[in-house]
C-alpha cells in the first residue's frame, strides 16, 4: 500500500486525479493488480464527497502517527511475486510526478488460500483468519458496496468505504503465552474452530455460555460479533507486515457500505478486549474505493 498526497501547487496537470489514474494504468502488468481509494483530503471545495468520509479518528488505545496515517489517495498494488510488486511501485512513483508518498507499507498473506469460498491466511499471531467473511459473493457485495438510497452522491453508488489499520503486534510477548491461553484471548482455535466445539462452518452458541466459561466474554471474536446470527456488515482482508527491528504486525483492511454500521460499531465493541495488551494501532486511515468506470475523477472535482 502507498498513501499519497498531492504536491503543493500541483492542482492541475500532473497533480490531477486524471493524471494519477493514467499513471496507475501504466503501472499495471500481468502479474500486478492496482487499485485506488480516495481520502477525504483529495476533495476540493466543489467535490461531491461521500458523506461518511472523514479523517480516521483515534480510538481508545490507538497511538496514530500522522506520518503513517491518512493521505489524499491510497494505492494498493498486489501480486504473487514481491519483486514484481516492488517494480510496479517504482514505475508508479516515477510516472506520477504531481504526487508525493505520505506513507507506504509492504504486506504479505502467509498461507494464503481459498477454502469454502473464503480467502484465508495465517496472521502473525499464528491464527487462520478470514472465516468471518461470507462465502456467498452476493452477500460479500451486499456488505461492501454502497447502494442507492443511502444518501450518498450518485457517483459513489457501487463504491465502498475502506478502513486501513496498521496494527503493531507484540509477537514476542504473545508467543510466551500457551496456545490454550491464546485461543481464549481470540475466542477460536488456531485453525478456526470454535471453543465450544462448533465446527468452522457452524455458529457458536454464545447464549448457552453467558458467563464466558467456554468462550471468554472479553475474547476478540465474542466482543466483535456477540450475535453470530447478525454478523457485522463488512468484509475484511488482513496482511502481515515485518519492517524489521521488532516492528511486526497486521495491516487490517475492511470494506463496507456504511462505516458507522460496519467498522465503527465493531471497533467500539472491542473496547476492553483481552487482546488489547498485545496490539497498538499506529496508522492507517479512512478511504473510499470508487466504483468501476471513468466518471468519478470529474465528480471529485480536484482539477
Amino acid at each position: 500500500m502507498v498513501a499519497c498526497d498531492r504536491r503543493p501547487g500541483a492542482r492541475g496537470g500532473a497533480g490531477s486525479l486524471r493524471a494519477l489514474v493514467s499513471g496507475l494504468r501504466d503501472t499495471e502488468s500481468d502479474g500486478v493488480s492496482v487499485g485506488v481509494a480516495l481520502g477525504s483530503g483529495v476533495f476540493g471545495a466543489a467535490g461531491d464527497r461521500p458523506r461518511q468520509l472523514v479523517p480516521m479518528p483515534s480510538f481508545p488505545g490507538d497511538l496514530l502517527d500522522p506520518a503513517q496515517s491518512h493521505g489524499d489517495v491510497l494505492i494498493q498494488l498486489a501480486g504473487e511475486r514481491v519483486d514484481d510488486v516492488r517494480a510496479a511501485v517504482e514505475r508508479f512513483e516515477s510516472a506520477v510526478t504531481g504526487w508525493r508518498v505520505r506513507w507506504r507499507i509492504e504486506g504479505f498473506r502467509a498461507g494464503n488460500r481459498m477454502e469454502g469460498g473464503r480467502g484465508l491466511a495465517r496472521n502473525p499471531f499464528h491464527f487462520t483468519e478470514g472465516f468471518g467473511n461470507p462465502a456467498d459473493e452476493r452477500e460479500v457485495l451486499d456488505r461492501a458496496l454502497v447502494r442507492d438510497g443511502q444518501g450518498e452522491p450518485a457517483w459513489a453508488v457501487g463504491g465502498s468505504y475502506q478502513v486501513v489499520r496498521i496494527i503493531r503486534l507484540a509477537t514476542e510477548l504473545w508467543d510466551k503465552d500457551s496456545v490454550h491461553e491464546q485461543e481464549r484471548i481470540i475466542g477460536r482455535r488456531r485453525d478456526g474452530r470454535w471453543l465450544d466445539g462448533a465446527s468452522v462452518g457452524e455458529q457458536p452458541n454464545f447464549p448457552a455460555d453467558p458467563r464466558g466459561r467456554l468462550t471468554p466474554l472479553d475474547s476478540h471474536v465474542r466482543l466483535a460479533t456477540p450475535d453470530r446470527r447478525r454478523p457485522a456488515p463488512l468484509v475484511r482482508r488482513g496482511y502481515g507486515y515485518d519492517r524489521g527491528d521488532g516492528d511486526t504486525g497486521l495491516v487490517f483492511s475492511c470494506f463496507q457500505r456504511d462505516l458507522a454500521a460496519g467498522f465503527e460499531t465493531v471497533q467500539k465493541r472491542l473496547a476492553g478486549e483481552a487482546m488489547a495488551t498485545y496490539t497498538l494501532t499506529t496508522g492507517g486511515g479512512y478511504y473510499f474505493v470508487p466504483p468501476p468506470g471513468d466518471a468519478w475523477p470529474a465528480a471529485v472535482a480536484t482539477g
